[in-house]
């Protein structure tokens, strides 16, 4: 399940082991295409983290993050950085990121 960030409150991402935010926003095409996709990977992989973050509800931390398009995915390790990628993946890209930002 992706969890929805609020109030820029990014405390239990950071807490995670590996996490994988999803910058997006409502009006945003592959956004929405990428949605599903996040949804039916966070249920595949139960040892990752997966949360969204509007970027219009939560400006503060898409500047946190030097998010300038959408979506943004941004992995998180031990709350460092360790891996970003922008633009929409198919399933299987969007697996092997994830795996290579173990």
């Amino acid at each position: 399940m992706v969890k929805e960030v609020q109030n820029n409150d990014l405390a239990e991402a950071l807490a995670a082991d590996l996490a994988i935010i999803d910058f997006n926003a409502v009006w945003c095409g592959p956004c929405k295409m990428l949605g599903p996709v996040l949804e039916e990977v966070s249920e595949e992989k139960v040892d990752t983290g997966f949360y969204g973050v509007d970027v219009d509800e939560n400006p503060d931390l898409a500047q946190q993050f030097k998010v300038t398009n959408i979506p943004t995915l941004v992995a998180v390790k031990n709350g460092e950085v360790v891996g970003k990628q922008v633009g929409f993946l198919p399933k299987p890209a969007l697996v092997e990121w994830i795996e290579s930002c173990k």
